[in-house]
């Protein structure tokens, strides 16, 4: 009974952070749609709405609906009415950062290009009302989720294969490629011949290489919180995250088996801004001339002619983040005083943050547009042939030079203004630091040492196994004197028994004045020959 409640309250945590995709609480000042292509095959066209959302097709009981494509997640929901579809009679509610995904778990055929599954179950979501942001606006009806199978509620509400998620039915029925691949588009850069794509099973044309870039390991969560399972990988030791001023940031990580010096970082397109520890953001941000903390929108300010250089490194591979990424002008933002400002988009984690401390930062979209990401599901594919381990390979798309000259032409009208003493980074030692929260430090306490539990759980199971063992000794020291005591006491009534009995006997040592020392021998008679005169004869005859 124990056991179950400490599971389910260890699940509602995990859930928490798996379920805050879609982190945006800013209002993007326009939506520009893509228009909707066909796809055939595993290649599908990746919509754009202003570097905020990336959404595909997918068709659903007939009906074709434009989904946001989020590996943070594993669940498929949408909204509307989807034809032929059949109620399972399970409800659910999903939270998300921006509202509730909320509804019945219906079956209906489903198809994504070339590749359909039947009775894929989904959740139908009949009140978005709760949502911050009008999703059909912005280009979309429902989500995708492509995580590992293991996180989805849907799979966990109708316990059974027959809530496995979508990429894993398509993986179950095609076995032999097991991965998916991500390339997401930068809408504003004027030199970007990037056109988003997503694949099932296929690599991008002119992006073969991937193949031979380093395969990450996709690191694991503790066993008790697998429903929890995300595309995490470890950032280099020592060198993971280069800061404007070229040199490392230096962070330590809060998952107790992260080694030393790297990072757990995990990859998520449903994140419009990139998660990361406070004191990354201040030292991506805290040194800028002019920079400003804003409490309201929870992020960093700077000037939008502020060129800022950070780049990440994963197997020995140099991602460099574009300056247009790292900080943006699509949402509208003032300083204090009223003047345009850029946000920051390397954003202080808060909600997302890993109470089991099992990741340190979460790469969203900002992140994921410099590099063309495979993700291979492995063994994680529930009830798949595959038992390879999962892993991740990244292509660096940003090239440092020409993204320079992209900034300069999009943010200072083409005036190379970035040796300027005003864009100038201040010193280490002037550097701002933004305030933390008081929910951030009961998060950090509760972090530290939830996230150690099993090692904790270990050592109090060292300490009563102590604590029996010295009990265990008393015990058996105590019983031995008990039987030492009672060995000594009849050892001494056995003495006192034997002295009583040779007292009584017919061989009692003599107490007389005379010691048998002193006593001599007294011949029986006088002599010999009195013997012999007395009996006539000799007696040694």
């Amino acid at each position: 009974m124990h056991s179950f409640a400490f599971r389910s309250f260890v699940y509602a945590l995990c859930l928490l952070p798996a379920t805050l995709a879609l982190r945006i609480p800013f209002s993007v000042r326009s939506n520009t749609h893509i228009t909707r292509q066909s796809s055939s095959g595993g290649v599908f066209p990746v919509g754009n709405t202003q570097n905020s959302f990336y959404f595909t097709n997918i068709t659903l009981g007939g009906r074709t609906i434009s989904v946001m494509l989020d590996t943070g997640s594993s669940d498929l929901w949408v909204t509307g009415s989807v034809p032929n579809a059949q109620d399972t009679g399970k409800s659910l509610t999903l939270s998300y950062a921006v509202g509730n995904a909320a509804g019945d778990i219906y079956t209906a055929p489903f198809s994504m290009g070339g590749y359909s599954v039947d009775n894929q179950a989904f959740l139908l979501v009949s009140n978005t009302s709760t949502f911050s942001t009008n999703i059909h606006s912005e280009g979309y009806d429902g989500l995708i989720g492509l995580g590992p199978n293991s996180g989805s509620s849907i799979y966990k509400k109708l316990s059974g294969d027959a809530g496995n998620n979508a990429i894993n039915r398509i993986f179950e029925q095609n076995s032999a490629d097991d991965y998916i691949t991500l390339e997401l588009s930068r809408r504003g850069d004027p030199a970007s011949n990037i056109t988003g794509q997503f694949t099932i099973s296929e690599i991008v044309p002119g992006y073969e290489n991937i193949t031979s870039m380093p395969q990450l390991p996709v690191e694991t969560v503790y066993k008790v919180t697998d429903e929890d399972q995300h595309w995490q990988v470890l950032t280099d030791k020592d060198v993971g995250v280069i800061g404007p001023d070229g040199q490392p940031i230096k962070i330590s990580s809060i998952v107790p088996k992260a080694p030393s010096g790297q990072l757990v970082a995990v990859l998520d397109s449903g994140f419009t801004l990139p998660q990361v520890p406070r004191s990354m953001s201040d030292a991506i941000y805290g040194r800028v001339q002019g920079a400003e903390w804003s409490a309201s929108q929870g992020a960093w300010l700077v000037p939008c002619g502020q060129l800022i250089n950070l780049t990440l490194a994963f197997g020995g591979v140099s991602y460099p983040v574009h300056p247009l990424d790292v900080s943006s002008s699509d949402f509208g933002v003032t300083f204090s005083n009223g003047n345009p400002a850029c946000l920051g988009m390397f954003q202080p984690i808060s909600s997302a943050f890993s109470l089991l401390g099992e990741y340190d930062m979460i790469l969203g979209m900002a992140f994921l547009r410099n590099a063309y990401s495979l993700i291979n599901f492995g063994k994680l594919v529930n009830g798949g042939s595959n038992t390879n381990q999962p892993y991740v390979q990244m292509l660096p798309l940003t090239d440092q030079a020409a993204a320079v000259n992209d900034f300069i032409q999009v943010r200072t009208n083409g005036q190379n203004l970035i040796g300027s003493s005003q864009y100038a980074l201040l010193p280490a030692s002037q550097g701002q630091h933004s305030p933390e929260s008081a929910a951030e430090k009961k998060h950090d306490y509760e972090e530290k040492i939830l996230s150690r539990w099993p090692y904790i759980l270990v050592g109090c199971l060292a300490l009563v196994l102590l604590i029996l063992g010295c009990c265990i000794w008393r015990c058996c020291k105590r019983r031995r004197l008990r039987r030492k005591a009672a060995q000594q006491k009849n050892d001494e009534l056995s003495a006192i028994s034997t002295t009583s009995t040779r007292k009584a006997g017919p061989y009692s040592q003599l107490h007389d004045s005379q010691s048998t020392a002193t006593l001599a021998m007294q011949p029986m008679r006088a002599s010999t020959l009195e013997f012999k005169a007395e009996y006539g004869r000799d007696a040694f005859a």
